[in-house]
């Protein structure tokens, strides 16, 4: 193996060469799941995780209480349409390529684009909160891990201890759900491993080896070590990916499907409403208009007429 500043965790690897998996934790030496959880067990935990998900991060970009006052009403759409405003800016992805695909369209439409990709974002960030909760109250109630803890890091969403039965050891294992593997690009992911990585080696309550595994919920496959591009050496020998068809029946002891299933069931009987059918209300259209007229972005007919100028605000070079 290549030299390396951490070392390299004695928990119990797959040392047969020829297996695809060789060098990956061998969870066939670990306790197993001596039960099964049952499924009103599992939806009364998703019920939990969609409440718990709500509260720390809302689906819906526009919450107004339906005895709200005129006055009240103005202000939430005001302020709802510069929030739109800034991500339409924060969010264009290419500047030259947004602001060229928004020459001569009317700002409603892009208006309506905006409101829509920022409700698709804010039901993924939703989403992982939801995932994250119910792997770890899955394992909590699994009976197959020793303690499950949160963490509550930007790095790591909880942790657990399992035994490792070929030595009686206990391993630790450090978790970071990700929705799915490209939440992370490329380039982010050598920051990422490593981050989680520092949090497992400086916790001062472990005892034994550590694992670190970043969760992809909805990705399906089995697991990945993510190598260096010009090494082809790991960037952890220490942290893997464990894609969906790995690891929910790890965690929860359930099949991939059969969580998103009950999580489909869960919505249907509380009779869940898709964010994404909300009706834009036309006075943050309006208002999200007026914005961009103050800052010269429109003509006359309410069309995007200056893809120079968009390309400034999108650079920063015009101050929100």
């Amino acid at each position: 193996m290549a030299k390396s500043t951490t070392s390299v965790q004695p928990y119990p690897r797959i040392d047969n060469e020829k297996d695809k998996f060789h060098g990956f934790i061998d969870d066939s030496r670990l306790k197993p799941h001596i039960k099964k959880i049952k499924k009103e067990e599992l939806k009364k935990i998703v019920v939990e995780a969609i409440q718990y998900a709500n509260v720390k991060s809302g689906r819906e970009i526009l919450k107004i209480p339906d005895n709200a006052l005129p006055e009240e009403l103005s202000k939430a759409y005001k302020k709802a349409a510069k929030e739109l405003f800034t991500y339409f800016v924060k969010y264009c992805g290419d500047p030259a390529s947004s602001a060229h695909d928004c020459l001569n369209k009317h700002y409603s439409l892009i208006a309506k684009e905006q409101f829509r990709n920022r409700t698709i974002q804010k039901e993924r960030m939703n989403a992982g909160w939801r995932y994250q909760y119910i792997a770890k109250d899955s394992a909590s109630i699994s009976e197959r891990f020793e303690n499950v803890s949160d963490i509550g890091t930007a790095e790591a969403d909880f942790n657990v201890v399992i035994s490792d039965n070929s030595s009686k050891q206990k391993i630790t294992i450090y978790v970071s759900v990700k929705n799915r593997t490209n939440t992370l690009g490329g380039q982010d992911w050598p920051k990422a491993i490593r981050a989680l990585e520092d949090i497992a080696k400086s916790d001062k309550n472990r005892f034994g080896p550590y694992l670190c595994v970043f969760g992809i919920a909805m990705d399906k496959g089995q697991r990945q070590i993510r190598l260096e591009g010009k090494t082809g050496n790991p960037y952890s020998f220490n942290t893997e990916i464990w894609l969906s068809d790995f690891f929910w029946p790890f965690f929860a002891n359930f099949n991939y499907d059969e969580v998103i299933k009950i999580v489909l069931e869960v919505l249907i009987e509380k009779g869940t409403k898709s964010s994404l059918d909300l009706i834009i209300p036309s006075e943050i259209i309006e208002e999200f208009g007026a914005i961009c007229m103050r800052y010269d972005l429109l003509n006359n007919q309410g069309n995007f007429n200056d893809a120079f100028r968009l390309a400034d605000l999108f650079c920063g070079k015009l101050k929100l």
